[in-house]
């Protein structure tokens, strides 16, 4: 089975991706981003998104009630609806679904991000929080039936509220119920660059071990994104391809090696 996460930027090429999901023989289930289509829904609305970093260094887009709104209409509602209708146009029987429906990916509410404004260190609540577990059964249910998941937030907090959540680590919770021989994560650069504005850097290989100090080297979300990397394989991760999710087949190239390769 096959763990892919689909980047939400605006160049990802979703036709592209699932024509090449089409072609697998392999089980798999989908965790689509959206977060180009959440910016551009709220900039119509005129709902700008509000960022935090952690004093240790961690951005986080900062969740209150419109945020989660704006989640709903992007992620759970346009992207994820187009997504499976382009599944199905392919021959493709998926199941759009978020974390809250069975609740899917169950979560744990943040007691709140410790930033610093104004020269003092404040506690800021919001509607996110980590997964914690996935409903196995259900996942294996559709699997097994021959349905293919596709998956997007909000997840469900302890109290059945919707929280926002990172897609890393939603795949991490997924990789320690579903044991994905290998995981795909596609994004807007042609894999992980040793220099952020050289796409020629691609780093072809990597092993788990490097992570942690991949980690240090870089700062706001893609630090986030390597802590993610490191605690995938801690879940049991075997192998997490990096790969361009903007080439004409992504998932293809993505297995075939191209991007960069963690074992």
């Amino acid at each position: 089975m096959h763990l892919i996460k689909v980047g939400g930027g605006a160049e990802i090429n979703l036709s592209g991706i699932v024509a090449d999901l089409a072609e697998l023989d392999t089980p798999f289930v989908v965790v689509l981003g959206a977060n180009a289509l959440r910016d551009e829904i709220g900039q119509k609305l005129g709902l700008e998104k509000q960022e935090l970093t952690s004093v240790s260094g961690y951005k986080s887009v900062y969740s209150d009630e419109s945020a989660i709104d704006l989640i709903m209409m992007a992620y759970a509602g346009l992207r994820n609806r187009r997504f499976v209708e382009l599944c199905q146009r392919h021959g493709i029987n998926a199941v759009g679904l978020t974390g809250l429906d069975g609740r899917m990916v169950q979560g744990q509410r943040n007691r709140g991000i410790r930033v610093r404004e104004g020269g003092k260190t404040l506690l800021k609540h919001d509607f996110s929080g980590k997964p914690k577990s996935a409903n196995t059964d259900l996942l294996r249910l559709l699997l097994e039936q021959g349905y293919r998941p596709v998956l997007s937030i909000p997840i469900v907090d302890e109290q059945g509220f919707a929280i926002n959540s990172e897609n890393d680590d939603i795949i991490n919770v997924l990789q320690k119920s579903l044991h994905a021989e290998k995981i795909l994560q596609l994004i807007e650069a042609p894999g992980f660059l040793d220099q952020r504005d050289d796409p020629e850097s691609v780093v072809r290989q990597m092993t788990q071990h490097e992570l942690e100090a991949r980690e240090n080297q870089v700062e706001g979300r893609m630090k986030r994104k390597m802590l993610a990397l490191r605690r995938l394989f801690d879940a049991g991760a075997a192998e997490v391809v990096i790969a361009d999710g903007r080439n004409e087949h992504p998932v293809r190239d993505a297995l075939a090696g191209q991007g960069t390769t963690i074992q």
